[in-house]
């Protein structure tokens, strides 16, 4: 996975242009698509994030040392608009997940994610991460309190180091949505909804109520309002020379 923004547009258009956009969705997961209303990347985050461990080659994965760098020349490139963000996650590490989030978080170019399947876990960090957050009505997203897979110390600093870290993720996720600590907190410590697990999982129209994500929709209501708010940083940079 590259971190390299091609132009899809091609010096003949057409066949040459596809086969890049094909091309670079097979090493990416992602695709720079350029038309007259101007230049969208569209990043997939999906399956498990890895982060420092290497999982099975048999587990769906995105990289997090592939996606930093790849939303860092998106930031820094003169040639992208703005980013729109596709989330299928079953959740993975929790540093490198939040570091993503962290990034897309403190972009300032137009950026929109779209929840579809489902956001489990980090997912949820990941999904608010955008200036504007969308989740398909059958989308559903996991929320539940830290947990550690491996060795763990049964020391009072361990539990502690979940509170921070828990704490961290609370705090993420009420920054960057309209949901209220105590209804997430809720949400997250709930007993009773999951099979042998602490937590809860809502979907699209309960998720938007509560505040957690902003709109109800699919892939051409997330374009509309990318491509809107792509028209109005273009109008306030034209003021700002004037």
């Amino acid at each position: 996975m590259s971190s390299e923004i091609i132009n899809t547009e091609g010096t003949g258009g057409g066949e040459n242009s596809f086969s890049e956009r094909q091309q670079q969705i097979v090493d990416m997961g992602s695709s720079t698509i350029k038309t007259e209303r101007g230049t969208i990347h569209t990043l997939t985050i999906v399956g498990q994030i890895e982060g420092h461990q290497i999982l099975p080659p048999s587990a769906k994965t995105t990289k997090y040392e592939h996606v930093m760098p790849l939303l860092a020349a998106i930031e820094e490139s003169d040639e992208v608009d703005g980013l729109l963000v596709l989330l299928n996650t079953v959740g993975g590490d929790i540093e490198a997940g939040l570091g993503i989030a962290e990034l897309i978080a403190s972009m300032r170019k137009p950026t929109v994610s779209l929840v579809l399947g489902g956001g489990h876990s980090i997912g949820v960090p990941l999904a608010v991460s955008a200036q504007t957050s969308f989740i398909a009505p059958s989308a559903a997203m996991t929320i539940h309190p830290v947990r550690l897979n491996g060795l763990v110390i049964g020391v009072p600093q361990t539990f502690h180091y979940f509170d921070r870290i828990q704490e961290r993720i609370i705090q993420f996720v009420t920054k960057n949505s309209a949901v209220q600590r105590e209804t997430f907190t809720r949400l997250m410590l709930q007993t009773g909804e999951l099979a042998a697990d602490v937590g809860s999982v809502i979907y699209g129209e309960e998720a938007v109520r509560i505040g957690l994500i902003d709109r109800i929709g699919g892939l051409s209501d997330a374009l509309d309002c990318l491509h809107a708010m792509m028209d109005a940083e273009k109008k306030r940079r034209e003021e700002g020379r004037r």
